[in-house]
């Protein structure tokens, strides 16, 4: 089957978009399903960010919502944007406190993957860790530095973000538990990175992170751990572009997987 191609649903006067039924069906579908598996899955600090924002479980949540939830938390909200944006408009939006949101859902015969982030993928597998302030704070200055770098250095240190903030996992009391959004948004690697005996799980090294290639239409067949969310927000202090230059004079590490010609490009 041909992919579907996904257009963005502008708002009316009021910034209020006006969905299809079908679309809110889609989103209970998954809310529900992935909701019961985040508990065994995710990490607490996840889940009660779910709690902490107040979904909707039967329709798709509005940008200006989510926003004014957010910002009660650590002063983020939600900019309504097309599935993938250049990266220098993704950094601009994360250095303003703004996570970009696309306003369509992936129709129920792409129920399970969707290339293009959708609007289920931003909202639940990104909004609840913002409310959490190591990880709202590591996003917000994360997208400055990036903001700041050159643009030919931006594509590898997406990386970093990459292996954290979409596919990353944590050590916890209760064993390895995910809270990347890349995870959470998706039923079969929700369960596959906690639990196969398949992928390799490692220690969370930025530089070795660095110089990890990556696929976006794969399950990942590596994920990095960390210890715990201060990690990530102390990043910023050991200077990645610094980082950068050390992993980019060592090398890339060889692919985990089958290299099919460069990924397309763009952020999540």
């Amino acid at each position: 089957m041909a992919r579907h191609i996904y257009k963005s649903i502008e708002p009316d006067s009021q910034g209020l978009i006006h969905y299809p039924p079908e679309g809110n069906q889609t989103w209970a579908t998954l809310y529900a399903r992935q909701c019961r598996l985040v508990e065994q899955y995710a990490c607490q600090e996840f889940v009660d960010g779910i709690k902490q924002i107040g979904f909707s479980v039967d329709r798709i949540p509005q940008h200006v919502d989510i926003t004014r939830r957010l910002e009660t938390f650590n002063g983020w909200g939600v900019r309504q944007v097309p599935a993938l944006i250049p990266a220098s408009d993704f950094f601009t939006l994360l250095s303003k406190k703004c996570f970009p949101a696309a306003s369509f859902i992936r129709i129920p015969e792409e129920l399970d993957y969707i290339m293009e982030p959708d609007i289920f993928h931003e909202f639940f597998g990104h909004c609840p860790l913002l409310t959490l302030k190591p990880y709202a704070d590591f996003m917000f200055e994360f997208g400055k530095i990036a903001l700041a770098a050159k643009p030919k250095d931006r594509v590898q240190l997406f990386r970093l973000f990459w292996f954290t903030v979409e596919f990353g996992l944590i050590q916890t009391k209760d064993g390895v538990r995910a809270y990347g959004g890349g995870i959470l948004s998706s039923k079969e690697e929700t369960v596959y990175s906690v639990i196969s005996d398949i992928p390799k799980r490692i220690p969370f090294d930025p530089i070795a992170a660095l110089r990890t290639p990556f696929r976006i239409d794969i399950i990942q067949p590596l994920y990095y751990v960390i210890n715990s969310f201060d990690d990530l927000f102390n990043l910023i202090s050991r200077d990645p572009l610094k980082m950068l230059a050390e992993a980019r004079e060592l090398g890339d590490f060889a692919p985990l997987f089958e290299v099919k010609g460069k990924a397309p490009e763009g952020c999540c």
